[in-house]
């Protein structure tokens, strides 16, 4: 499966892909993903639905590769020598406007989810789990390095942690997330949690 997937997509280049994708999210932030078509994307692109379909066999897959490629780094990418220092590396890698246009599209996605089952799993697949795997590594090399106890039990809970950072914000105090605000939850809440 994952050689005809590279297969299937391999005729475009990667920077008509990466305009493709940057088409895609513009056209996802304007209708969300309800209205969102592939009739539309290929208008948008100046492209053929065949090809669209050819190259992503989906909606959810193509709006889940190109959340994933809008992405600024790999948490997989990140090893500073230190868990302060990867997370704040992961900060440093982001980007405050696109941090906020993210959150607003994420916002829509998750409405979606729940009634797409598809986009579910394209989501989990493309964009979810990657991310968990890099964390989950980047806590591992952690309790390796006698940063974190092994039996910390804030280790399961990183990721909730993180996502709770992202939807609180906008809920409490109405503001968008940003680096400077990261950084500061990472020091005040998910490193003593973690006995950092």
């Amino acid at each position: 499966m994952a050689e005809a997937a590279t297969t299937r997509r391999s005729r475009i280049t990667p920077e008509r892909e990466a305009e493709l994708y940057e088409a895609v999210l513009d056209l996802l932030r304007e209708v969300g993903y309800d209205a969102l078509t592939m009739d539309a994307v290929a208008t948008r692109t100046r492209s053929s639905k065949a090809t669209l379909y050819r190259q992503w066999g989906s909606k959810p897959e193509l709006i889940a590769r190109a959340l994933r490629h809008s992405k600024p780094a790999s948490l997989a990418d990140i090893d500073t020598g230190s868990l302060r220092g990867d997370l704040n590396e992961m900060v440093a890698r982001s980007d405050d406007c696109q941090m906020e246009r993210d959150a607003a599209l994420m916002r829509g996605l998750f409405h979606a989810v729940h009634d797409n089952p598809e986009l579910h799993r394209a989501l989990r697949d493309l964009l979810i789990e990657p991310e968990l795997t890099g964390l989950s590594d980047l806590l591992r090399r952690a309790v390796e390095r006698g940063e974190v106890a092994a039996d910390n039990p804030a280790l399961d809970y990183v990721v909730h942690m993180m996502v709770g950072g992202f939807v609180a914000r906008d809920l409490v105090e109405d503001r968008p997330v940003d680096r400077a605000f990261l950084a500061s939850y990472i020091d005040a809440v998910i490193l003593p949690a973690l006995g950092v």
